[in-house]
This record gives structure tokens, sequence and C-alpha cells, in this order.
């Protein structure tokens, strides 16, 4: 009989797990490995910002499941998840349909929580997801149809997803625009090197973004939100407020009786097992655990990609009798958009700021992008984009 790997979740970890399973020598151990997504695209989530100011088209970033997977064996199921049963090994779907499973895979992702305020959920918008990325699009066009005198966004949180997105909004409107970060500490990317702080502060300077610092909404309604600093609380006029903080286990698992830390993350060894269930393997933002040297996993997209190779290799091993390995988390660096032509890339030695950064992303992304074909694809376009666009003015 098959073995049954079932995938919950069609991000960096689970796609990635499933394509790296597909190319593994199985002969003579039958298998089936099934992909199970709510969405029929993969958002390659980095380049989501660049939606919003038209420099990319949504099948460069998002690519259908099926296209992705023709041709690998990998059967792809479009469903949400309702439960998971451990003991049965049987995971029920929100279509009705129900699997069982040898090796289960959870990488459903991390989602933004939006009860952190009054009104966050009915009047932000988060930017995680394609369905958010065309939100944010329509209701920019809707103001600018407006012809307001000034569109105001606010933007909470001032990490990566904060900044990026402010860049892009602030570019976009341009003049139009009145953009502004809302940050609890007193600054912005707390995590990130120094070298990337500055680049993106110039960033935001040059692009008149404003900055509140050491400040936090208390509520958000349909044109105005309220800021708390230093217990004074100010209302003020807003036509978008964007929602960037925090992240949560998805609440598809939220009944799952296994270990977790206090953040709801699933624990981890270092082979990407949960903790006394060899059978389940976790990953992604869902998970927490030391690699093979000690040493804590952040939950990027990054750590997924690393983690799929090594999951896949371990669900493998774990089916054909061969030792498992644990994982060794490579920190590759941090890259950042800070608009159009303009990125700030470190690590490994290395620093970039400006419109070699910009390039260097743009080709760092495209080697990460699913498949070869995918690559080529949007590679030609990046390619023969810039004579197209000379020979469109040439003959205006």
């Amino acid at each position: 009989m098959a073995h049954s790997i079932c995938i919950l979740g069609g991000g960096f970890g689970g796609l990635y797990t499933a394509l790296a399973l597909s190319k593994l020598d199985w002969k003579d151990t039958p298998h089936e490995i099934v992909l199970i997504d709510q969405r029929d695209r993969f958002v390659f989530a980095p380049l989501l910002y660049e939606l919003v100011t038209g420099e990319l088209q949504t099948w460069e970033i998002a690519p259908p499941y099926e296209e992705l997977i023709a041709n690998t064996g990998i059967r792809f199921h479009r469903s949400g998840v309702d439960s998971i049963d451990i003991d049965a090994q049987t995971v029920d779907l929100t279509d009705g349909k129900s699997l069982s499973y040898d090796r289960i895979v959870l990488a459903l992702g991390g989602e933004t929580p939006m009860d952190m305020a009054p009104g966050v959920a009915e009047h932000a918008i988060p930017f995680r997801t394609l369905a958010d990325a065309y939100r944010l699009k329509d209701r920019l066009r809707q103001l600018e149809a407006a012809n307001l005198e000034k569109i105001r966004v606010a933007i909470v949180g001032g990490g990566y997803s904060g900044v990026e997105i402010a860049c892009k909004v602030a570019e976009r409107l341009g003049d139009k625009g009145r953009v502004r970060i809302v940050e609890r500490a007193n600054q912005i990317l707390q995590t990130s090197p120094e070298f990337n702080q500055k680049a993106a502060l110039d960033a935001l300077d040059e692009k008149n973004v404003w900055i509140d610092y050491e400040t936090t909404v208390t509520e958000v309604t349909a044109n105005s939100f309220s800021l708390s600093y230093k217990d004074k609380v100010d209302t003020l006029p807003v036509d978008i407020v964007l929602w960037t903080v925090g992240s949560k286990v998805s609440p598809a698992l939220d009944a799952l009786n296994l270990p977790r830390n206090e953040r709801g993350q699933f624990t981890i060894s270092p082979t990407l097992q949960v903790i006394d269930y060899p059978h389940i393997f976790a990953l992604g933002d869902l998970a927490d655990g030391p690699d093979a040297d000690g040493k804590p996993v952040p939950p990027t997209a990054q750590s997924a990609l690393q983690q799929a190779d090594y999951a896949a290799w371990n669900i493998w091993a774990s089916l054909t009798d061969r030792p498992l390995l644990p994982f060794r988390y490579q920190h590759l660096g941090e890259m950042m958009t800070l608009g159009t032509d303009n990125a700030t890339l470190s690590g490994l030695g290395i620093k970039l700021e400006g419109n070699l950064a910009y390039v260097a992303r743009r080709l760092t992304y495209l080697y990460r992008m699913p498949t070869l074909d995918h690559q080529i694809r949007v590679g030609v376009n990046w390619l023969t984009q810039p004579v197209q666009a000379l020979l469109t003015g040439s003959n205006k």
C-alpha cells in the first residue's frame, strides 16, 4: 500500500517540501504526495509589495499550484482544513473530504491578528495575501479617483513589512500622499542590522513618511484612528489603515493537542518533527525549535525555504529506513525593498543599497522561484520589459 504524505499549506514551507519530495528516489517505495491549500495560487510573499506599484504582475509572483506541480506526481487539493485526528491519522477538510496520512506536514503559516484594538478587524487591511494586496490596490484606486487633496495612509508596525509597504505606497501616491508609520518601540526594524535601518530611514525621509515612535493604536474607525503616546490619546483622520504587526498560528490548528510554546507555535526537534510525534512535521511560522547547533530559527520565509529541503529528506528517510538529518539554519542576510529601483541588502559580508541592491534582490528572488519553468518565464519577462518600454516610448 502506498505511503500517504499530506502537506497542509502551500506557502514556502509546504510547496517547497512537496517539490523536494517529488525529486527524491522513491524506487520500490509506493507513495502519494498531497498538497492542500485553500487558495489556488502560491504567493511569493517578498514580492507582494511590487503589486501595489504595478512593477510586477500577478502571474509573476502568484502562479497557480496546478502549473507549478505539473508533471511532478504531486496531487493538489484545494480546500481549507477543518480538523486533524492525530490518533487516527486523518485530516478532515472544509469541503467535506477526509484524507488519511502516514506523514503530515503542518505548514499553514501564520496569520495577522486583527483583534489587537477595537475596529481593526472591520476597518484595517492586513498585508499578507494576494487578496490583501488587491484590496489595498482597489482602495487606493478609489481614493485616487476621488481627487482628494491628500490621501492619508497609516501603517501600523515598523518592521520589514511596514517599512516596505510604506515606501511603495508613498511612492505611488507622491505629493498627494500623507503616509505615516506607527511603531510602539523607539526605533523601526528593531532586529535588523544598523546598515538596513539607516537605509530605510533615509528612504522614508526622502518619501516624506512620518514615523510615530512609542505609539500604539487604541481604535480604528471607517475614517479615523486613535493613537496613544505617553498616556495621551489623539484621534486623527485617515483614509487607509494597514495592519502589519503580530502573527498567530492558523486557527484551523487551534484544537490540536500538541506541544506548544507560549506563542502557540508547535515545539519541534532539530529534525523538524513535533516533540513526541515523529510522524508530524512542522515548519515555518507555526514551528519553534532549535536547529542542529542549538541556534534559534527565525519565523521567516528564508527559514521555511531552508527547512523544506530537510523536511522532505526526513520524511523520505523515515519511510525508507534511512537516517534523518538535523536542520542546520544558515542566515543568508536580509533584503528589503525601499521603493522602485531602490533596496537594501546585507549579509554574508556584503552591504548594498540603492539600484544595485534592487537588482541583486530581484535576481536572488528569481533564483528562489519554485520551479525552473517559472524562473525562465519570469526572467525572460524581466529582461524584455525594458526593451518593450523603450520601443513603446519611441513609437509615441
